[in-house]
């Protein structure tokens, strides 16, 4: 492990009590160190650094100012949490972070009475924030709900759906929009930090509760065009207008990185009586770590490095594709292939391949932002208009559109092409990103077809096979991380529509596999053919429709059905059951077993262990299908085995 680095002063600081007990001239020092701790930590486990080490200040700030954990700090997505975590008495388990039993890359209730609300999705913070405010008003308790959010997050509509109905909660709730893009607001300087202190400051406050009054006093018309003019001409100096109309009061835009200043600025918001307050904080991604600041992604997220180079260690190379560059490439032949076909991602460009895509074909490939339910319904309008899009989004993220997926997708028939990215478990992004759920929730409506794809050559297929389905809507899911290896096809194959296929041919056993658990399949098929069981498997490519034919086959031939998915119970299984009770063909015996994710969020770890956890790698396999002849009393297995 490097040298750790030296922090004599964050090494007095657990938690925000003992941060309370310094003073305000040393916490610029506390910062510098709380941002050298935070580069140590990630440099030694990965994960998100950008973000964390932009908000440094803030952190340091907000848990000076105000008293948490009673003011309910909230943060948006949550992966610039590191730096609070440190500083709220969990710096002695931070180079654990994203590792099995480790600290969670994200905020999380269960961890922390600093974590209130847990987050990794965007978006949420001003609605939770809002409801703590609300609660203790409505309880008569003291306490504050606070957001922090970062510009990307406001271009989601849910947080201004908060914020249009944030002003019942006055001054107990302060949202800090952290501006980290400039998306927003020019460039700041020590007149901007001037502005904000005065307009949030009693000598601004105390006479503009004065003319309030008096301007209540006036006829109705005049009060309102006093209002609006002090509301419009702040708005002209410091740019608010926008948050102002939304019933907020506006502080900023503000140097994010001067401790001292915000210090001033958050003391002043806390004790106005004006509310609900939005303070506008301007921060630079990767703030103070040369590498991240002069990298083209401020190192958002990141595998172990070297601290003094920024080197990442991103292991010897030269292995198979990741299936995300498959998918890529493949879209691509397809859109070079047909000009109809275009792409669509929401905020999420080069996790899904599509940044790649758009540097060929920049006038068909559209990112929305942090907008899954608008991407859903604008690739529904495009589908109508005869065009073939393809929406690119990881299966956790298209829960946010399951609405749109229903109604403007599904009840219409139109044929968008779902490529549903991270599908099942995640690894050090824990349960928040897993994608656990879509077979369940796209399977059981009308209209959808749904494949899950082996391996790369297969997603190679389906990509192709996606690309010329106009009759409905079709999604394939795929995991993250490498392929397997397999040679990928200088032809894609068009698939025919609920059709599986047999990989390995057997008597006794018959292993149904959707998607990537085939590898398992095929070594627990090994070992049961050691045992005396000989076994079948399928690779079912299709959780809807079914290859009925395939299936009765399967069950009329064989002993034992055994289904494995990697998704939640509701799926592919549930689905195979289903048919074979309506069918009659459990009537006569029929021994099946269907292994599928526990009925449990799965924290981090590696891949394989939560695999293993799961009970969906060859050793399960094997498992279930002796328990399941030996529970039917054939008792010479033993001996055989």
């Amino acid at each position: 492990m490097a040298d750790l680095p030296k922090t004599p002063l964050l090494d007095t600081v657990d938690t925000p009590h003992d941060l309370r007990k310094l003073k305000p001239a040393q916490l610029r020092q506390l910062a510098d160190e709380l941002r050298a701790e935070t580069i140590s930590a990630v440099g030694t486990t990965g994960g998100h650094l950008g973000s964390g080490l932009g908000v440094v200040e803030l952190t340091v700030a907000i848990h000076y100012v105000f008293d948490t954990p009673e003011d309910r700090l909230v943060w948006d997505v949550g992966h610039q949490c590191y730096p609070h975590k440190i500083l709220t008495g969990r710096r002695n388990r931070i180079r654990t972070l994203r590792q099995g039993g480790g600290l969670s890359g994200f905020t999380k209730r269960s961890e922390s009475e600093y974590d209130p609300f847990g987050a990794a999705h965007s978006s949420t913070s001003i609605s939770a924030a809002l409801g703590f405010a609300v609660a203790n008003k409505l309880a008569g308790t003291p306490g504050r709900g606070i957001a922090v959010i970062g510009d990307g997050s406001m271009s989601a509509g849910m947080a201004y759906e908060a914020m249009n109905n944030a002003e019942q909660a006055g001054n107990r709730l302060i949202v800090i929009l952290n501006d980290n893009d400039m998306s927003i607001a020019p460039p700041v300087g020590s007149l901007r930090n001037s502005l904000a202190r005065l307009v949030s400051s009693d000598k601004y406050l105390g006479p503009r509760r004065v003319a309030q009054k008096l301007a209540r006093a006036m006829p109705k018309p005049l009060h309102m065009a006093a209002r609006k003019m002090e509301e419009y001409t702040r708005g002209w100096v410091t740019g608010g207008t926008l948050f102002e109309e939304l019933g907020f009061y506006y502080v900023g835009p503000v140097d994010g990185h001067n401790v001292e200043a915000l210090v001033e600025i958050l003391e002043n918001v806390r004790d106005a009586e004006e509310g609900p307050i939005l303070v506008h904080a301007v921060t630079k991604k990767g703030k103070g770590y040369g590498p991240a600041e002069n990298a083209a992604d401020k190192y958002h997220g990141v595998v172990k490095f070297d601290i003094v180079s920024g080197k990442q260690d991103k292991g010897p190379g030269g292995g198979p594709p990741a299936d995300t560059a498959v998918f890529a490439d493949a879209l691509k032949a397809e859109m070079a292939r047909d000009e109809k076909v275009v792409a669509i991602t929401a905020a999420m460009p080069s996790g899904t391949g599509l940044d790649k895509v758009e540097a060929a074909f920049p006038e068909r490939t559209f990112d929305v932002g942090i907008a899954e339910q608008h991407a859903v319904t604008f690739a529904a309008g495009l589908a109508a208009q005869g065009h073939r899009p393809f929406c690119a989004i990881y299966s956790t993220f298209l829960q946010r559109a399951y609405d749109q997926v229903v109604h403007d997708v599904a009840i219409q028939n139109l044929p968008v092409r779902f490529a549903i990215d991270r599908a099942g478990l995640v690894g050090a992004d824990g349960s928040t990103h897993a994608g656990s759920f879509d077979v369940t929730y796209l399977a059981t409506l009308p209209n959808m077809v749904v494949m899950a794809a082996a391996d790369e050559a297969e997603l190679v297929h389906m990509v192709h096979t996606a690309a010329m389905h106009d009759s409905s809507p079709i999604a394939v899911r795929y995991p993250r991380g490498e392929g397997i290896g397999v040679p990928l096809p200088t032809t894609p194959e068009r698939l025919g529509i609920g059709k599986g296929r047999i990989v390995r041919e057997g008597k006794k056993v018959a292993i149904l596999s959707l998607g990537t658990r085939l590898g398992e399949a095929l070594k627990a098929a090994d070992e049961l053919d050691a045992k005396g069981l000989s076994t079948t498997v399928a690779d079912m490519r299709f959780a809807k429709p079914l290859d009925y034919e395939l299936v009765r086959r399967l069950a009329a031939t064989h002993e034992v059905v055994l289904t494995i998915e990697e998704g939640a119970i509701g799926g592919f299984g549930a689905h195979l059951l289903t048919w074979l009770s309506d069918e009659g063909l459990l009537d006569a015996g029929l021994k099946v077993r269907t292994l599928r994710l526990p009925d449990v969020f799965q924290d981090q770890d590696k891949p394989d262990r939560q695999y293993a956890d799961a009970r969906l790698d060859a050793a399960a396999i094997v498992e279930t299908v002796l328990e399941a002849l030996r529970h039917n009393s054939v008792k010479a297995l033993g001996a055989r085995a």
